[in-house]
């Protein structure tokens, strides 16, 4: 997506979206970083909803259950308090029920060689507190968003919970993604052994930042299975998950951990 400050808007994109790929038989859906808002901290903190209430939370919950759709919105404002904002995934089965939520645990609080310079997120955001999971049929689906990235104890812990895919929405700025996106997302689904599905905002937005885009999905083994360029649009993939076992069994690398002690 290239993500603008009008959730309105940003909300019709991704019904246009969900509508075309559950006609193609999609199951699961992930949407970037600031799916529905993508701004200045003003703008997410004028839209932000009280968790599991509020217009746009209603809209994607509805729109997941209408096509009978797992939904994971990359981030959305929540309110925590009359000040406070988490920036959170939310998840819906293809009910319109909330299965779980995570709130961003690493702000993106940085200075980067572009036309925006100084990036703060802890200014807008408070950052969360706990890892977050998604049980399914198929093992379980870990949370994670953009600047999460960088951080591999939390993709460690989220395999060790259970996690057989993680998801990275992400709004990978132009400067950093083209450094570090492809490598970071490899490097994590190679140390975990998991399916990484990463979903990132493109272009220049309507506030002046500029996103990387290359959404992608990435094998147990580190093979990018699909990638669009930086353009919005959608890719499509089919996950084996006995090619995470198999991975898994011919390198066991879980079991040969001698830090374990670091990562709690």
């Amino acid at each position: 997506m290239t993500s603008g400050p009008d959730p309105q808007r940003n909300f019709e994109h991704i019904e246009q979206k969900v509508a075309f790929l559950a006609d193609k038989g999609m199951r699961w859906i992930l949407t970037p970083e600031n799916a529905l808002v993508f701004g200045q901290r003003r703008d997410y903190h004028q839209h932000a909803e009280y968790l599991g209430k509020g217009e746009f939370q209603t809209k994607l919950a509805n729109l997941a259950k209408r096509y009978s759709v797992n939904l994971i919105i990359g981030s959305f404002p929540i309110r925590i308090s009359d000040s406070e904002v988490s920036t959170t995934t939310l998840v819906f089965d293809s009910n319109g029920q909330r299965m779980n939520h995570y709130d961003k645990l690493h702000m993106f609080d940085v200075d980067v060689n572009d036309a925006h310079k100084t990036y703060r997120e802890s200014e807008t955001f408070k950052a969360g507190g706990n890892i977050a999971m998604v049980p399914t049929d198929f093992g379980a689906i870990g949370l994670s968003i953009c600047y999460d990235l960088r951080f591999p104890h939390l993709y460690c812990a989220l395999r060790s919970q259970g996690a057989n895919v993680i998801v990275v929405p992400a709004a990978f700025t132009a400067v950093t993604g083209k450094a570090h996106w492809e490598v970071l997302l490899r490097a994590r689904a190679i140390e975990n052994q998991c399916w990484i599905v990463a979903a990132n905002q493109c272009g220049t937005h309507p506030c002046g930042r500029e996103t990387w885009g290359r959404s992608m999905v990435v094998s147990p083994w580190g093979e990018i299975q699909g990638q669009l360029e930086q353009q919005a649009g959608t890719i499509t993939a089919e996950l084996n998950f006995d090619v995470v076992e198999e991975v898994r069994q011919s390198m066991p690398v879980a079991k040969h951990i001698r830090f374990e002690q670091h990562l709690h």
